[in-house]
């Protein structure tokens, strides 16, 4: 294919309430939340919500009993992780069939598509046909001649269009839009660039990059400012995705209060990830207990281990992991994660003590 290198970022519009309504489709233009087992009385948040729900201020996150409150109205939905799984495989199918397509998946419902095209609005609306035959589920498409112009183009394509960000148009579109806009910029990274003054995406992107040493370090300063350029790497990369880790989490619907609730709450949620990092053949090399105390405080206790396959010694870190959290301080959620090592690490010699999986 001739032409010159394009980055495409397809975002799978409303995807997860979109999926619910291929079902239902008597759901269509009605306000839709998706959140735990779809019963706003449970503590739940909210995994999803449709256009018409996000118009009354419904968000991902959210408490799903807030949620119903804020639309009374709302059809409430459980979460079907297969369902969307599902969904997606047949999505990034459609899209690793497009030729030339060099395909970057970064979720359920989004990825990069690098090719080398003349015509790359075209070669997009071909990328939003082929979605939609496939799977009747509608897609918007960025362009970019960088991962992060395609990635925040998207936004301004959103529903089912397509948009180009380059650098010749960048600070035209970006440039007096607040820094927490672009991707990577959370509302706490905004807070520390206005602490300096910079508070638009040309501000950034005019700053001296040794400027943010001294706050974010000698990595994340230059990144920061490069992110305010638009510019960045043009490579997308197919090279599967390894997961660096596992985790659960429980909400409760009653808070725990007792150390023997907790300790079986402990068990049961490393047990359950453990399922998860056998099915990886990859060592446990760091633990990480997630603690919400009611009403909505979080903690988080983490430590690195020495590298194991054994179950016992993971519960055992886990549970004296676990002999940091206040006691009698009601609990309304705990979570766990395993982090494992990764393929390079044995190809560097580190080699795991092995026990009972």
């Amino acid at each position: 294919m001739s032409g010159i290198p394009w980055v495409l970022h397809v975002d799978l519009d409303q995807f997860i309430a979109a999926v619910e309504v291929l079902r239902r489709p008597e759901l269509a233009g009605k306000p839709i939340i998706v959140g735990g087992r779809g019963d706003p009385t449970e503590r739940a948040v909210v995994s999803t919500a449709s256009y018409e729900a996000r118009a009354f201020g419904v968000g991902s996150g959210m408490p799903l009993r807030i949620a119903a409150r804020k639309v009374p109205d709302a059809v409430i939905l459980p979460v079907d992780h297969e369902a969307y799984l599902e969904a997606s495989e047949n999505v990034m199918m459609a899209l690793r069939e497009q030729p030339g397509a060099t395909v970057q998946v970064l979720g359920w419902d989004e990825a990069f598509v690098g090719v080398v095209t003349e015509d790359p609005e075209a070669y997009a609306r071909q990328i939003q046909a082929a979605v939609l035959e496939r799977t009747r589920l509608h897609c918007s498409v960025g362009i970019g001649d960088t991962l992060v112009r395609a990635k925040v183009a998207t936004n301004f394509g959103k529903p089912a269009g397509v948009f180009r960000l380059t650098r010749e148009n960048w600070l035209e579109v970006m440039g007096q839009k607040p820094t927490i806009e672009l991707w990577g910029v959370g509302s706490r990274i905004s807070k520390r660039l206005a602490g300096h003054g910079i508070t638009t995406v040309a501000e950034l992107a005019a700053v001296d990059p040794v400027a943010l040493v001294p706050e974010f370090g000698p990595k994340m300063g230059p990144w920061y400012a490069e992110l305010g350029r638009g510019d960045g790497t043009n490579v997308v990369d197919d090279t599967p995705w390894v997961a660096r880790g596992h985790s659960r989490e429980t909400t409760f619907q009653h808070d725990l209060t007792e150390p023997a609730q907790v300790e079986d709450a402990v068990k049961e949620l490393t047990t359950s990830v453990l399922k998860d990092v056998v099915a990886e053949g990859r060592p446990v090399i760091g633990l990480t207990l997630k603690v919400r105390y009611a009403p909505f405080l979080t903690k988080t206790h983490a430590r690195k281990i020495p590298a194991t396959f054994d179950q016992d010694d993971v519960l055992a870190r886990a549970l004296d992991l676990s002999s940091a959290i206040e006691p009698g301080r009601p609990i309304r959620l705990l979570g766990l994660r395993a982090e494992m090592s990764m393929p390079e690490d044995a190809r560097k010699g580190h080699t795991p003590t092995r026990g009972g999986w």
